[in-house]
């Protein structure tokens, strides 16, 4: 397994569609994963640090396996099978192990809220990865993505994007 970060959340702008990109730790590949609205609003959420009144569904699955003597021990990007990825929770209970399927933006979510590692399979990276041209951007003092937007314009996408949500975006 190939530890990753969230790189970004975007929005495709040929199909307006919000996208994950994870970035392999020490590497340049990236793995584009196409999410849902409401996924892509509960990791921005998450990336802002904004908290709500009352837990979100994320926020309440982490509480829940906490109050059940668990914690997430990491999130796993498995497999694509027609062009839908897979992930798992790993949860560690009095050092048995729980692996429990999920939607990769749904681990991604709840990893960013309690701070457990994001990993993607060696073989998914492998054939989904795609390799970045960076840059070093001598005023943020950081590699950055060749002829990409600026953090400034991806910021200005994503609040564009949270923007339009609407509440019917979030249904049952």
């Amino acid at each position: 397994m190939i530890e990753v970060v969230l790189r970004a959340v975007r929005v495709d702008v040929g199909t307006s569609t919000p996208l994950l990109l994870l970035e392999e730790v020490g590497g340049e590949r990236v793995l584009p994963i196409f999410i849902g609205a409401p996924e892509a609003a509960a990791i921005a959420y998450a990336l802002q640090g904004v908290k709500s009144p009352r837990p979100m569904s994320h926020d309440l699955l982490g509480q829940v396996i906490s109050a059940l003597g668990a914690q997430v021990f990491s999130v796993e990007i498995t497999e694509l099978v027609d062009n839908t990825f897979f992930a798992n929770l790993r949860l560690v209970r009095s050092g048995d192990e729980i692996v429990v399927s999920s939607r990769p933006s749904d681990a991604v979510a709840l990893a960013l809220r309690v701070g457990s590692p994001i990993l993607v399979s060696d073989d998914l990276m492998a054939t989904e990865g795609k390799v970045m041209q960076l840059a070093y951007d001598e005023d943020d003092e950081e590699y950055v993505e060749l002829d990409t937007p600026s953090e400034a314009d991806l910021v200005a996408q994503l609040r564009e994007f949270l923007d339009q949500v609407r509440p019917e975006d979030f249904g049952t």
